[in-house]
């Protein structure tokens, strides 16, 4: 019997390591031939299904979603990387700029892309941000 279960968990060990080594291979091949990466995450759709307590719609978080969406906002790739807390007021002023041209709808979404693209939302912005995306959790 013991024989019997070592068997199983060993097919299952090989199953996943197997599994990992595709997946790992797939990515590679990929980047070598220039092909975006799959995306990950769920579909957003654009009305709130009422299934979850934060709509996803709304949601700041990067996981919910792996596609890189712009918002006209291109230039801001040239500061992926930069802290928080390491923006001047100039810098700190186009993302408010950005901010405050787009719907209340489109600001979740900009922030989950803009930590996909690896860019920091200045301090001096999250605040603000915050704010919108509460006001619209909280009256649709």
């Amino acid at each position: 019997m013991i024989f019997v279960i070592v068997i199983l968990i060993s097919i299952l060990v090989l199953t996943g390591i197997i599994l990992y080594a595709a997946h790992k291979y797939r990515q590679r091949r990929a980047e070598a031939l220039g092909l975006p990466p799959e995306p990950e995450g769920p579909d957003i759709p654009e009305e709130c299904c009422g299934q979850h307590e934060v709509c996803e719609r709304d949601s700041l978080l990067a996981a919910v979603s792996r596609d890189i969406e712009y918002y006209d906002d291109e230039e801001l790739d040239a500061w992926r990387g930069t802290p928080s807390d390491a923006y001047s007021d100039e810098q700190c002023a186009h993302f408010r700029d950005i901010l405050y041209t787009m719907r209340s709808d489109e600001v979740a979404g900009w922030v989950r892309s803009l930590q996909l693209r690896g860019i920091a939302l200045p301090d001096d912005v999250k605040d603000e941000v915050i704010l919108i995306v509460g006001e619209r959790r909280n009256h649709p």
